[in-house]
């Protein structure tokens, strides 16, 4: 019959059997420590387990663990020998330079002339145009210059409706045509030839990395590179800290948090210089009506202004056979300039987020 592993008998210790020396062999093997070694997963812990340090893991979509120094860009050492492949330089505390020197834009006076009125009718009513007035057209020719001309001559006692057809005038107003104004630049910046300063950031980041380490025993944690010994927090050594491109937030197990920069984009110029329609033009002109056909005997006369038409009384039934315009004044008016200002920046681009393990004084 077997007994339990228990139960006393021949050779066991504390039981009452007579095996002889059974209480010596007991006394021995309690004097027997007994080494326990802990369950690494099949590791060696002597060659199997991280040479470095064990970190906590990063989240889904950041790096994996590395090492980021942090200060003056005149101090930038290179990569230690326990993380010696450089895997990022950025920088961080942009100075914008001072403003961009533009020139002065003006604007040269427009380009102008005094279009005179071709359009002349006679009323046989006084003033022009009155109400139910037949009006008989003395018109100059299109694209008149002014000259004299015989065109629509309108005879000595013509009737309209049994009257006068030609008892007042009305010539239409000068008119100014502009072609516009030309930008020129005023005053140019000194050295305009001299590129502009692009800024700089005061603090720059160098970030490393090595080869694969060995799992860690925590499957929580991971095995990275560990600072050189002695190592102090930056700026004169390095931080453990994963990144992330563009601006995130950082997880709680990495709560350090810094933003860096690939370098800036200068997309700074100047406006170019332009100039506004012109304003405040005007002409005067002297419109002259004859009632021979070679402008030598004047019927009436009429200084007229731009925008402003004009209307006389005609002897009643008097001829018109001719008719001249001169310019007496021409006034291009003027035109603003604008432009020359500073337009556009200098912007940091390519951001990039490294959350570090552990939380120092930092310039951030």
């Amino acid at each position: 019959m077997l007994e339990p592993p228990d139960a006393g008998g021949d050779g066991g210790c504390g039981g009452g059997g007579s095996g002889g020396g059974g209480g010596d062999d007991c006394a021995a093997e309690d004097d027997t420590d007994v080494s326990i070694t802990p369950d690494l997963g099949g590791l060696d812990p002597t060659s199997d387990l991280c040479a470095g340090q064990c970190v906590p893991k990063e989240p889904f979509g950041w790096s994996e663990p590395g090492l980021l120094w942090i200060g003056s860009p005149d101090n930038v050492p290179s990569c230690p020998a326990t993380a010696p492949i450089v895997g990022y330089e950025g920088y961080a505390d942009f100075a914008p330079p001072a403003p961009r020197q533009c020139p002065v834009c003006a604007c040269d006076p427009p380009e102008a002339r005094c279009e005179v009125p071709v359009e002349w009718n006679a009323y046989a009513s006084f003033p022009c145009g009155g109400p139910e007035a037949p009006a008989t057209s003395f018109a100059a020719p299109e694209g008149w210059d002014g000259s004299c001309t015989s065109v629509n001559a309108v005879e000595a006692g013509r009737t309209c409706d049994g009257a006068p057809c030609v008892q007042s005038l009305a010539i239409q107003a000068p008119r100014v045509v502009s072609a516009g104004c030309a930008p020129r630049v005023a005053g140019a910046p000194e050295n305009p030839d001299e590129p502009a300063t692009a800024g700089s950031f005061a603090i720059a980041a160098l970030g490393c990395t090595g080869n694969a380490s060995p799992p860690c025993a925590d499957p929580g944690m991971t095995c990275t590179p560990s600072p050189p010994i002695g190592d102090a927090a930056p700026p004169e050594g390095f931080l453990t800290c994963i990144h992330h491109e563009g601006e995130h937030e950082c997880p709680a197990t990495y709560p350090d948090r810094h933003v860096f920069y690939a370098g800036v984009e200068d997309t700074r110029g100047c406006a170019p210089c332009g100039c506004t329609d012109p304003a405040g033009a005007t002409c005067s002109v002297l419109a002259s009506a004859f009632s021979d056909a070679a402008c030598s005997e004047l019927v009436a006369g009429q200084v007229l202004t731009a925008d402003a038409p004009g209307c006389g009384t005609i002897a009643s039934g008097m001829a018109l056979g001719s008719k001249s315009v001169s310019v007496i004044s021409l006034d291009p008016g003027r035109c603003e300039p604008f432009g020359g200002e500073p337009v556009g920046n200098l912007a940091p681009i390519a951001a990039a987020t490294f959350c570090c393990h552990r939380t120092s004084a930092v310039p951030a």
